[in-house]
Formats: structure tokens, C-alpha cells, sequence
């Protein structure tokens, strides 16, 4: 049996506007990326977090590579991720608000409280990481950062989805087994 021959890469890249009509269709929870750079704190809504070690734990989250928060994850070189519960979806609207996540001191609206690297977190979130900065890595127009775990925690409860350009939550929650019947 000879390997499949596949055909050499397109010269151009696909069409940004078909990538991001496909992409919608790909569902993900909803995270705040915050940061800390003196007084200042920054925060963002993001969709792109992953998970990406146990040894040593690191995780991942893309962010637009000239925005200000950007600037603050490499000038104060430590981050927080904080998962949105399903009910939180005013707090993911208000952070994907352009000039909606800078202030001087903590946010009055939104409770936060810092943690380990001093990095504030979502009071009520379902889960949370709190990073120190390990690198930041060009991709395309975003940078994506990666973070050594330093603190985390999660409760239960069911996540706040992004799906087709609608925040969402779960209709069912409860847990399945890895074979796929309900536990």
C-alpha cells in the first residue's frame, strides 16, 4: 500500500471572513483574562484558553498582540484566567466591551480579589488559574501566552458557552461517562 499523496499547500491563505464563519460554529466556554501592571488592571473576555501541561501545569490564552492587556501580561509577567459560570454573561458582555477592561485600582463593578501572583480573579467564576508569564508566542495578529500554573481552583457547576456569535448555557449539565451514558 503506497502513502496518500496529498496535494501541495495553497499559495494563499483561506478567506478571513470563511474562517471566521466556520469558526462560529465551534463551541467554547467563556473566560476573563486579567492582568496587573502596577495599579493598573486590565481585563478581557477570551474564548481561545486551553489547557496544555500537567508537568509543569501551563495553559495557553490568545489576546489581540497590541492591546494593552498584552502589554501588561509581559510588563508584570503573570496573568489570570477566570472561567464564567453560566449566569455570568453580563460580566462576559462587559469585558468584551472595547475600553471596557482598564482601570485604575479594582474594578467597583465586577468583584475580583487577587491570589497567589497578586493577580486578581472573578469573585463567583467556576474556575480560575492564576499564572506567572513562561512565554509569549507570535500568532498572527494575537499573541498567545503561555503561563506556569501557580494557584487554581474550580467549583461545580455548569459553564457559560460562546456559540454561533450567542453566549449560551448548558440545557442538561449532568455528567457523562466516558462511554457516553449518563452518570
Amino acid at each position: 500500500m503506497s502513502p496518500r499523496q496529498f496535494p501541495p499547500p495553497a499559495a494563499v491563505p483561506a478567506d478571513p471572513d470563511a474562517v471566521r464563519a466556520a469558526a462560529r460554529h465551534w463551541t467554547t466556554g467563556v473566560a476573563v483574562l486579567t492582568a496587573r501592571d502596577g495599579d493598573e488592571v486590565f481585563a478581557k473576555t477570551v474564548s481561545s484558553f486551553a489547557t496544555l501541561s500537567l508537568d509543569p501545569p501551563l495553559i495557553s490564552v490568545a489576546v489581540a498582540r497590541h492591546s494593552p492587556l498584552a502589554a501588561a501580561v509581559r510588563s508584570g509577567g503573570r496573568y489570570a484566567v477566570s472561567v464564567l459560570a453560566a449566569g455570568q454573561e453580563a460580566v462576559g458582555r462587559r469585558f468584551a466591551t472595547p475600553g471596557a477592561g482598564r482601570a485604575l485600582g479594582m474594578f467597583t463593578t465586577v468583584p475580583m480579589h487577587p491570589e497567589a501572583t497578586g493577580t486578581p480573579v472573578l469573585d463567583h467564576c467556576l474556575a480560575w488559574f492564576d499564572c506567572r508569564l513562561q512565554a509569549v508566542l507570535p500568532a498572527g495578529d494575537h499573541a498567545l501566552l503561555i503561563g506556569e500554573v501557580a494557584a487554581a481552583d474550580g467549583r461545580p457547576g455548569a459553564p457559560l458557552l460562546y456559540h454561533d456569535g450567542h453566549y449560551r448555557e448548558l440545557a442538561d449539565h449532568h455528567a457523562m461517562t466516558p462511554t457516553g451514558a449518563s452518570a
